[in-house]
């Protein structure tokens, strides 16, 4: 293969159409998961009488998770692995669409 081979618009193409599923899993999976993170951490640093009563309805869904620091923590690892398998899907869809042209 010479160096001009290399240089074809079908090298291009292929090399910046593909996404790196993985990277996408754990960047997606880091924004739920400090998203989540950060709003209970913030809002137990507001303070009150009912602290986060719409946050803490995510415990129905997520076993374990409180509007506490303990619990932000077990729902930053819930999180994590939700977005992880929802940027995964993301990027092997995006890479069949792609490929398909």
């Amino acid at each position: 293969m010479t160096p001009q081979d290399l240089n074809g618009p079908e090298t291009y193409r292929s090399t910046l159409l593909r996404l790196n599923s993985r990277a996408w899993g754990i960047a997606v999976g880091l924004v739920f998961g400090l998203g989540l993170l950060v709003a209970t951490m913030l809002l137990l640093m507001k303070g009150g009488e009912q602290v986060g009563v719409h946050l803490a309805l995510l415990g129905k869904l997520l076993p374990g998770y409180r509007v506490t620091v303990g619990g932000a923590f077990i729902g930053f690892g819930y999180l994590f692995v939700i977005g992880y398998a929802i940027g995964r899907v993301i990027g092997s869809v995006y890479n069949a669409l792609a490929r398909g042209d």
